[in-house]
Order: C-alpha cells, then structure tokens, then sequence
C-alpha cells in the first residue's frame, strides 16, 4: 500500500507559476503527487509535458491531468460533443508525454436525457476519442470520469462504475462531490465496497471540504464551493482510517481553496494514525 498527497495545481507557495517549478515545490514539501490543470484550457505543450514528466519521475512525484471543463459528452450537439473530444484528447496526449495515467474529466450534463440516454452517449464518444487518442500514440493514460456534485450533472458513482466495467476507463472518486449531492451524508466504508467489482489497483480521489445546497428538484444537493478540511464537511479523519484499515494504493489529491496546505493537514491525520511516508 502506498498513500500519495498533493494538490490539484501549482503550489499556493511556488516562487514561479510554471508546472515544473509547481512539481519542484510539491516534493520540498515532502508531498509526493499533483494534478496538472488544463481546467481553462489545454496550453501546455508536448515538449512543455515531457519536461515535467521527467522532473516528476525524478522527484517521484506522481502525476495527473485534470481536463478542460467546457466538456460535455452527453450533448445533443454534434459540435459541442467534437470539441469536447479534441480536449480530451489534447489532454491525454500531454498526460501521456508526461507518464500520467489519469487524465480526469466532468463528462457532462444529462440536459433533456435520461440517465440511461446520457449513458449510451458518454460511452460511444469515449470509445470515439480512446480510438483516435490510440492512433495518435497513446498508450498507457487514459480517461477517468469524476464523480460529479450536481444532480443536473452525469457522473454518480453508480453510473461511473457500470462504465468502467463496460468500457475500461478509470474513475476519479471526488468524496466532496459524493457529500454534496447526497446532501451532506456519506458513507465511506460502502463507497469503497461499491468499488470493489473495479478491483483497482490503484485508487484517483479528490478531497476538499465542500458547500452545498438542496436540489430543488426536492431530491439530493448541489455543490456550490470547495472549502478547507477544517470545516469537517465531509471529515476526512474517517476515510484516512477507512483507506489504511483497507490497505488502499491510494493518490489523493486536494481541491481545497488552500491546496497544498489541506495536502500537508491530509498527511499529518495519516502521520497520527501510525502510517509512514
């Protein structure tokens, strides 16, 4: 079992807003993962990827990639979903060069569809994009879709496991995203039990402290924003235990509005709770 923390991002403390100089930081700090962020768009070059792959690799400092979020795979628009595609795409193509195995995507919005509907389309585009992701050399990164924090959002975590299963993607578990649209309440112990069909190797979570509101569809929550572990909501104590009672390989990365600092607060609980980094 190996338990890696870091931020999702450059470093609140970096000197210099670069994705190198943001993995350089992450390791000073004795963490040992980020997620690079292409959520405003794909900027990065490929020469710019392999660059902090290497650095990365050198610092032991796993990666990932958190695609664009003006995604959406359940569109009824053919040009929507295309673009969508291409960034995800763009997206793999860097996490490839940088040897990042999760590039983690919002698939979409459910819109007029059902669930059932909304399926059907994430999982034909996904083999669309993989297919042309494949031909353009892309090997071992892949897609994994996050659980998402709206009710009006495709992406619960019963719909992500049936697609990982049919498909072969992976899945990133937000636990805040979980908290929000079941409307405060989670369960941690049966989140990982749910997982078990997966039988992942390797586990992709985020975790922050999250606000949320009641779905005015009277039935479950939304999320409104990201907040510091120390607001307890969801608690992370109870999944450090659950994930070392579990003996879970495990990347956990912070989404909190003070990244790196909730990465460090994450590894001082595991540090109690007897686990050595």
């Amino acid at each position: 079992m190996k338990i890696r923390l870091g931020p999702a991002g450059i470093p609140t403390v970096a000197t210099k807003r670069s994705t190198v100089e943001g993995i350089k930081t992450v390791a000073q700090l004795g963490l040992n993962a980020m997620e690079v962020e292409f959520v405003r768009g794909v900027a990065m070059s490929l020469e710019g990827a392999a660059e902090a792959g290497q650095v990365a690799s050198q610092l032991d400092v796993r990666l990932s990639v958190h695609a664009p979020y003006f995604i959406n795979l359940c569109s009824k628009d053919r040009k929507v979903a295309e673009a969508s595609k291409k960034r995800i795409v763009d997206s793999l193509l860097r996490a490839e060069r940088m040897g990042a195995l999760e590039v983690v995507v919002h698939a979409g919005y459910y819109g007029g569809l059902s669930s059932e509907e909304a399926y059907k389309l994430v999982k034909q585009r996904y083999g669309e994009l993989m297919d042309e992701a494949r031909d353009k050399g892309v090997k071992k990164a892949n897609v994994a879709f996050e659980t998402t924090g709206k009710v009006s959002q495709f992406g619960t975590l019963d719909e992500l496991i049936s697609l990982c299963r049919e498909v072969n993607c992976l899945i990133c578990v937000d636990f805040a995203h979980i908290y929000a649209r079941q409307a405060g309440k989670i369960d941690y112990a049966e989140v990982f039990d749910r997982l078990k069909p997966l039988k992942p190797s390797h586990l992709h979570v985020h975790f922050s402290g999250i606000e949320w509101s009641p779905a005015k569809t009277g039935e479950g929550g939304n999320e409104k924003n990201h907040v510091e572990i120390k607001h307890d909501k969801p608690p992370f104590k109870p999944l450090a235990q659950e994930i070392l009672k579990r003996k879970i390989d495990v990347t956990i990365i912070s989404e909190s509005p003070i990244l790196e600092q909730d990465s460090l607060v994450m590894k001082r609980v595991f540090e109690e709770l007897g686990y050595k980094f």
